[in-house]
């Protein structure tokens, strides 16, 4: 059975709306995935019903944010509640520092010299189909980057652009356990990760009471995916993976790729099907 567990929507930053997304997880033969879309879980309720009318296995996700240590982390939450008022608020929160960054960037840029009206970027409306965020798509527009590779290597190459300070990776955990999920390390060796090694990562999420580790991932190697998997089967950790799939807007991101079949995986309490499993 072939298994995709991390993929985004026209929800956060992917391009796919929910009917798009479920055709082509049809087509490309996926029996089994979950949509974890970047601190939302608005498209969840209409990719079950897809998932369920097409035949398909689904588990309903989300990847929230967290900060430590000056670090950003991504935790995947499977099986939750997406209702759960704890859950929600923590979304909320999440999803308001994001917009927040986005304001904060452009002003950093007109502080640095650029020719931007704020007045016409705040009554931008952003095309969610394009992908990516508001900041992006509307400096995009404007013609000062002509893509996300831009945006951080010419705009803010000297100059970081600004980014939220999340809630704590233990505080994430917590609320993903009382809607009811598992909580999934995302890709505990990718760059976002990289001030600290693969194998410091791993202990210090195992300490705050993770539920498993992201092995399979795009940004993994073969070196890292077997520190995850070896890590994951020592400490009887959940061991999930996927594509993080953006419906193009990150063109290296392809669905269903890396290559991963069930049986690589353990899944048990990740959600309704696979207690079965």
């Amino acid at each position: 059975m072939k298994v995709d567990l991390h993929i985004h929507t026209n929800a956060s930053d992917g391009r796919w709306t929910p009917e798009r997304l479920v055709n082509e997880v049809v087509k490309t033969g996926i029996r089994l995935f979950s949509v974890t879309d970047h601190d939302t879980v608005d498209n969840i309720s209409a990719v079950q019903k897809l998932a369920t009318d097409a035949g398909v296995l689904f588990i309903p996700g989300v990847e929230i944010s967290a900060t430590l240590n000056g670090q950003l982390f991504h935790i995947l939450g499977y099986g939750i509640e997406q209702t759960n008022p704890g859950l929600q608020k923590i979304l909320t929160h999440n999803t308001g520092l994001m917009n927040k960054n986005d304001d904060n960037s452009i002003r950093q840029l007109i502080a640095r010299g650029y020719d931007i009206d704020y007045a016409a970027y705040l009554s931008y409306q952003d095309d969610s189909g394009r992908g990516g965020w508001k900041a992006l798509n509307f400096l995009i527009d404007t013609g000062l980057c002509a893509g996300m590779e831009e945006f951080f290597r010419v705009l803010f190459k000297d100059a970081p652009a600004p980014y939220p300070i999340f809630p704590h990776p233990e505080e994430i955990i917590t609320a993903i356990v009382e809607a009811g999920g598992t909580p999934i390390l995302a890709h505990p060796g990718g760059s976002v990760n990289r001030k600290s090694s693969i194998e410091e990562v791993l202990l210090t999420f195992l300490e705050f009471g993770i539920g498993g580790f992201e092995s399979f991932h795009p940004e993994h190697d073969e070196k890292k995916t077997r520190i995850c998997l070896e890590f994951s089967q020592k400490n009887e950790r959940q061991i999930t993976g996927g594509s993080d799939c953006h419906g193009g807007f990150i063109r290296s991101r392809k669905l269903g790729l890396p290559d991963i079949v069930l049986q690589q995986l353990k899944l048990k309490k990740l959600g309704e099907y696979t207690e079965r499993v």
